[in-house]
């Protein structure tokens, strides 16, 4: 499932750190949180959809890959974003 654009538009003005940043792990995180989440309500009403389901774990496993990243390099940033998306960990 592909975000609206608009919907895509505040979420990278919200996490952005710079004017033309568009591919920080925290924008990618937020991104990939907000398709999860998509994915987690189509789910409720579509219970045998195993294709997506697939789809929606290498969503989950790529968020997990950046949230990794981002502890080792920048542990405050990802403190503040975990807090802010209200991830566990």
């Amino acid at each position: 499932m592909v975000l609206a654009k608009d919907k895509k538009k505040n979420i990278i003005g919200t996490y952005k750190h710079h004017q033309h940043d568009t591919g920080s792990s925290g924008v990618q995180i937020a991104l990939l949180t907000e398709r999860i989440n998509i994915l987690t309500e189509h789910f409720k009403t579509h219970k045998k959809d195993y294709q997506s389901r697939r789809g929606l774990l290498k969503l989950v496993s790529a968020r997990r890959r950046h949230l990794d990243y981002l502890k080792k390099h920048n542990t405050k940033e990802y403190e503040e974003l975990v807090k802010k998306l209200s991830l566990r960990k």
